[in-house]
């Protein structure tokens, strides 16, 4: 048993609570009946302003989490509230809420929820949800252009869809995937150099959907895993809810830098490797072939699963294209996930898995304990284009608006340069990664910039281990039409002007 202190600063006096750690009763409960009973006791007065969560939790050695559920249970009872800006103060009296005569509480639902969904980091979501804003000039998202597909003709082509009298549209889009597009995928990787069949393809909806299941197959609590940094919070998040451990590699311009992979390999084990090869988010590198076919020997030598994320690879502008890590994947160590959220109708996500049938095999099984049947329109849809042609007409378009926005984007930061922002033009994808002038924090560049009215992703929410990305910051350029990028570009420039001129009168 021991006793923890803590300050009551306004009253200038010491108050004891004692946590018992080989008691049965949660310390978050524990905490909760201490500062209860120095409310109704009065030592503790209506309109005294409690510590804050952190600082009560460094105070008492615990986790900040702990106190959360300790305060919320409080505010559930009624004997603290809670304000924007006031924090925590003491109503006084209990309350209990009756209904018919029946007497309760409220649930606590701070404490029923699990403390590593509490700690996710949601900067990255919340810009997201942000970007969704019309109002707002969207520079952080990696949405698909949405003025390639005539909206009338995707209209039509639905309403067809729709009419049809084949029995498949409504018995066979179950959960691994619609036959037609499964078998379209499989002659579209051929020119990617991957030859599968239909039956080792997996059908899903989104990138982050294909990270989780794959998590959930192959990553036991405590298991290392191997990524670039920076890299995709999606998938960050994914390997730490599964009680995975990170350990990362740097990225230059030519991708993944793979001169000590070796060495961590034999040192940590990894369950996999991920890495993202093709126009890498956020930096826009490509990973060249010298360092795929390194990664595929490490792969080979220690028999460890690579998981190779691919979005960008058709969206190539000033080189020939370039081969997947999988296409030299002779012994199928690689799990392949390609995504169309950059090249079909935006909001109809869509995304595939490639990988050995055993694999696959157990993929589709836990697909199908989590959904009964996968979005068919969206897959018939993306068939019937896959199929006449017409995605592969959409992608010569996509591809020159794309390469005319990114030079655009490129003309502008060229005149930035003199606030000191510097800058690797990708050849390729929809992401530039931007080195921001000395002294301006991404952080706050993006709030200042949000105020003004444009959505930008700081380079912070990259970094799983919070250790970098501050002054960088990821534009992209594939959602906005030409006029409203030039109006958020002068807006970024706006914005870091304001904020060097700032730290100037520091």
């Amino acid at each position: 048993m021991g006793r923890l202190l803590w300050y009551y600063r306004p009253m200038k006096q010491r108050i004891n609570i004692n946590i018992d750690h080989n008691l049965k009763t949660p310390i978050y409960l524990q905490i909760a009946t201490g500062i209860r009973t120095l409310i109704l006791s009065g030592t503790l007065p209506a309109g005294c302003t409690l510590p804050s969560e952190r600082n009560l939790a460094e105070q008492l050695e615990v986790h900040r989490n702990t106190v959360v559920k300790a305060y919320n249970e409080l505010k559930a009872e009624g004997v603290i509230t809670s304000s924007q800006g006031k924090g925590y103060t003491v109503e006084g009296t209990l309350k209990v809420e009756s209904f018919d005569g029946i007497k309760g509480k409220k649930v606590n639902w701070a404490s029923q929820i699990k403390n590593e969904f509490q700690d996710m980091e949601v900067t990255f979501d919340r810009l997201y949800e942000k970007s969704s804003d019309a109002k707002s000039i969207s520079m952080g998202s990696g949405i698909a252009s949405p003025h390639i597909f005539n909206v009338g003709n995707v209209a039509e082509d639905i309403a067809k869809i729709m009419n049809s009298n084949d029995r498949e549209l409504y018995f066979y889009s179950t959960f691994k995937g619609d036959r037609e597009l499964r078998k379209q995928l499989s002659l579209f990787l051929a020119t990617k150099g991957i030859d599968v069949s239909s039956g080792e393809i997996q059908i899903l909806k989104e990138t982050n959907q294909a990270m989780d299941y794959i998590v959930t197959l192959l990553l036991t609590p405590g298991d290392y895993v191997l990524m670039e940094e920076p890299v995709s919070p999606d998938v960050s998040r994914a390997v730490e809810l599964a009680g995975g451990k990170i350990v990362t590699l740097p990225v230059d311009e030519d991708g993944m830098r793979v001169e000590m992979l070796e060495s961590l390999v034999v040192q940590y084990q990894p369950r996999f490797i991920f890495i993202n090869s093709s126009f890498h988010d956020p930096t826009g590198a490509m990973l060249t072939d010298k360092r795929k076919k390194k990664i595929l020997e490490v792969s080979y030598r220690y028999r460890i699963p690579i998981v190779e994320e691919d979005a960008a690879s058709e969206l190539v502008y000033d080189r020939d294209r370039s081969l997947p890590i999988k296409a030299y994947d002779y012994l199928n160590n690689v799990i392949y996930i390609y995504s169309f959220q950059l090249t079909f109708l935006p909001g109809v996500p869509l995304t595939f898995v490639v990988a050995d049938k055993a694999l696959i095999e157990n993929l589709g099984a836990l697909v199908s304990v989590r959904m009964v049947s996968n979005d068919w329109l969206p897959q018939k849809l993306l068939a019937k284009y896959l199929k006449d042609g017409s995605y592969y007409t959409a992608l010569d378009l996509l591809r020159e608006d794309y390469s005319i926005k990114r030079d655009f984007m490129c003309r502008k930061l060229d005149e930035m340069k003199s606030l000191g922002i510097d800058y690797h033009k990708p050849k390729g994808g929809v992401y530039i990664w931007c080195r921001l002038p000395d002294g301006v924090d991404s952080k706050k560049l993006a709030q200042v910039a949000r105020r003004k009215g444009i959505v930008l992703l700081p380079g912070n929410v990259f970094y799983p281990k919070k250790n970098g990305g501050r002054n960088y910051l990821r534009l992209n350029y594939s959602f906005e039409p030409l006029e409203r990028l030039a109006l958020g570009m002068d807006i970024l420039r706006e914005s870091i002007e304001e904020l060097l001129a700032h730290e100037k009168t520091k």
